[in-house]
């Protein structure tokens, strides 16, 4: 079973704490990875793209010249896609990109995305994370004390406000709960920093 230290806020170790090996101790699947990250990134598209067609676009309504005679090519309408200032032929409308993978599969990627923390050596955890107030200057000492300085996912057992609302202001820091922890900030973010309580839920959950 992989062990890491367990930290207070101050950055001192008070202990060790086993990891979960189906969780935490599983050989990463690269290609399930890239496949979860794709599907979170393609849900995050808004779709909100939208040409007019041909029967939406403005005028047109009247048949600019007689069907014969004129030695002209035949017409019905001004606004066909062809004319200057015509409807767009199978241009794009509103839609959602979302898809799902297996139940399986996602599984699989949050448990390789775990993982590849515990080999890097990216992943911290703290014995408790708690704040009397919201205080950006104090959760900042936090993450000096742990010597973080890049990229940081902060993941809490429950949603605690103090913590969220101390983070909030912090650029490249991302607080989420265990529930809500997902592969596409695991793998975006470079340090794990996550409660005792929060390991232990994920466990519950995963393992």
């Amino acid at each position: 079973m992989p062990k890491v230290a367990l930290l207070n806020q101050t950055g001192s170790q008070v202990g060790e704490i086993e990891l979960n090996e189906s969780v935490f101790g599983i050989e990463v699947n690269q290609h399930v990875l890239f496949e979860a990250i794709v599907m979170q990134r393609a849900s995050l598209r808004q779709g909100t793209h939208k040409v007019k067609g041909r029967s939406e676009v403005r005028g047109g309504g009247r048949k600019p010249w007689r069907q014969k005679g004129t030695g002209r090519a035949r017409q019905g309408s001004i606004r066909s896609p062809q004319w200057r200032g015509g409807g767009t032929v199978f241009g794009p409308t509103p839609r959602s990109y979302s898809y799902k993978l297996p139940k399986k599969v996602r599984r699989l990627a949050i448990k390789s995305a775990l993982s590849s923390k515990v080999v890097e050596e990216n992943i911290l955890v703290l014995e408790s994370l708690n704040f009397d107030a919201p205080k950006t200057k104090e959760f900042k000492s936090v993450l000096g004390g742990l010597s973080v300085e890049k990229k940081a996912l902060i993941v809490t057992a429950d949603l605690d406000e103090n913590v969220a609302l101390s983070a909030r202001n912090i650029p490249g820091v991302t607080v989420v709960t265990a529930d809500g922890i997902n592969v596409l900030d695991v793998v975006n973010h470079d340090k794990l920093i996550m409660t005792k309580a929060a390991v232990e839920k994920v466990e519950e959950v995963l393992a």
